[in-house]
């Protein structure tokens, strides 16, 4: 699925690699973890309920809707939380929560 964000300006920010699913992407410096997701993939995650692709909605951190996890569970609103080099983000279903 292609990008759905694209940078048309501000490009020379610092490069950061962080992980998604086991995957390597980069991000720049600065940017949030819907940002470095959006701009990578065309998928924020998949939603529990229907297993419909979302991309997050209010895109401000009011509506709940882009929830991401740390590999170590730790779960993040990805429009509000700094990309930082080196995290590592699940957007899957995840084993801790299933469990509840």
């Amino acid at each position: 699925m292609p990008a759905l964000f694209r940078r048309v300006a501000e490009k020379d920010r610092k490069t950061i690699r962080l992980f998604v699913d086991g995957h390597e992407i980069e991000a720049l410096e600065g940017d949030t973890v819907l940002v470095a997701l959006l701009t990578r993939i065309g998928q924020l995650r998949h939603n529990e309920f229907d297993n419909a692709p979302r991309a997050g909605f209010c895109l401000m951190g009011a509506c709940q809707d882009c929830w991401v996890w740390t590999e170590d569970g730790t779960q993040l609103r990805a429009c509000s939380t700094t990309a930082q080099p080196g995290m590592r983000i699940t957007t899957t279903e995840v084993p801790w929560l299933t469990n509840l």
